[in-house]
């Protein structure tokens, strides 16, 4: 792996776009493997079919919508959640005030890993999913489906020739007032082993807006989707499948806005690190810009279409601007108790290229 070592994090030596080998198994257990996996993807399969002719055009936060996104979890074996909310004791969750937890008019900060991230925010808080980009402050609103797309940077089949309307978060919060929006603002998933550089569309939302960070991991941690591709997505609905259990570990931060004189961000900004300060200078490096995340980049080489958000007129992202990223970044890296890495969607593109390049020759 050392061909690869310019992945890595020169700081903390972290590579988050490796993918996680599965734990170590007994041959013998293979039968009980492909039995769990022949049992459980049918169902899944139908559960899913469900949602899409059905379940998902009923209105937003019915039951039947949530038990549905339950049953998508729960059938492959996600059983177990252990849940906990910033400054809340354990055992008292069912007395959290309101104003701790993310609710309508809101915006979920969340980390970006696996495709199970989409189904247990759309089981909790049934949110309006957004696409962000590397260098636009603008979002595009997408469907729970492209938001699972996204997750292995494939086109969505149902959305093709779509309108890619993108707005920004203020504006989507105040059309969308009953609605929690959820935005990814690494841009692109990882490993889970680092918080990758954040995109500027958090940005875009109005400064009094809450902004809760959200961390998701995963035990085993072997379901996260940072290689892209059919083939990766094929092996995730294995290894989902496959396994006994899943654990879900969930951790909700203290709201924050995009104020510039909030001061937590204030606070924040003091523990910040140099290499941080590098990120920001080093933000607009790159022969092309790199104005969209991967998937779009792909689709655009694949398809010959335009990339989106290359309209947007954001601009380039200020001291103060760059402080408030950097606390929604140290609140995802804090609760997730891993480190902030200097990597982002740039680098993940060219370590795909190398590792797609590794796979022919070894085909």
């Amino acid at each position: 792996m050392e061909k690869y070592g310019q992945y890595r994090d020169k700081g903390s030596g972290i590579a988050p776009f490796f993918p996680i080998a599965p734990p170590t198994t007994s041959p013998l257990l293979l039968p009980w493997q492909l039995f769990l996996a022949c049992v459980r993807i049918p169902v899944l399969t139908f559960a899913w079919l469900v949602w899409l002719c059905l379940i998902k055009h009923l209105p937003a936060g019915s039951l039947l919508r949530k038990a549905n996104q339950w049953c998508l979890l729960g059938i492959p074996g996600v059983w177990w959640i252990d849940l906990q909310v910033d400054n809340v004791r354990r055992g008292s969750l069912s007395q959290t005030p309101r104003g701790r937890l993310p609710y309508p008019g809101t915006i979920i900060a969340s980390s970006y890993t696996s495709p199970l991230d989409v189904l247990y925010l759309a089981a909790i808080f049934d949110p309006i999913f957004t696409q962000s980009y590397r260098k636009g402050r603008l979002v595009r609103p997408i469907s729970q489906e492209t938001a699972l797309a996204n997750c292995f940077h494939l086109p969505n089949p149902l959305e093709l020739g779509a309108e890619r309307k993108t707005m920004t978060l203020e504006e989507l919060v105040r059309l969308n007032p009953t609605r929690i929006i959820v935005v990814f603002p690494e841009s692109t998933t990882s490993n889970g082993r680092g918080i990758l550089k954040l995109s500027p569309s958090l940005l875009s939302a109005a400064q009094t807006t809450k902004i809760f960070p959200v961390s998701l991991r995963y035990t085993p941690a072997d379901v996260v989707t940072p290689i892209p591709g059919w083939l990766e997505a094929l092996r995730f609905i294995w290894r989902l499948n496959s396994g006994q259990t899943h654990c879900i570990r969930v951790r909700i931060g203290k709201a924050t806005t995009m104020s510039r004189d909030n001061p937590s961000i204030q606070s924040s900004s003091n523990s910040s690190t140099t290499s941080d300060s590098s990120t920001s200078s080093r933000g607009g490096a790159g022969k092309e810009g790199f104005e969209t995340n991967f998937f779009d980049t792909l689709l655009a080489t694949t398809s010959g279409g335009p990339s989106v958000g290359s309209e947007d007129e954001s601009g380039g992202v200020s001291g103060a601007e760059r402080r408030v990223l950097d606390a929604v970044a140290e609140d995802l890296a804090r609760l997730g108790r891993v480190k902030r890495v200097d990597l982002g969607v740039e680098e993940k593109a060219r370590f795909v290229e190398a590792w797609g390049r590794k796979s022919r020759k070894s085909a």
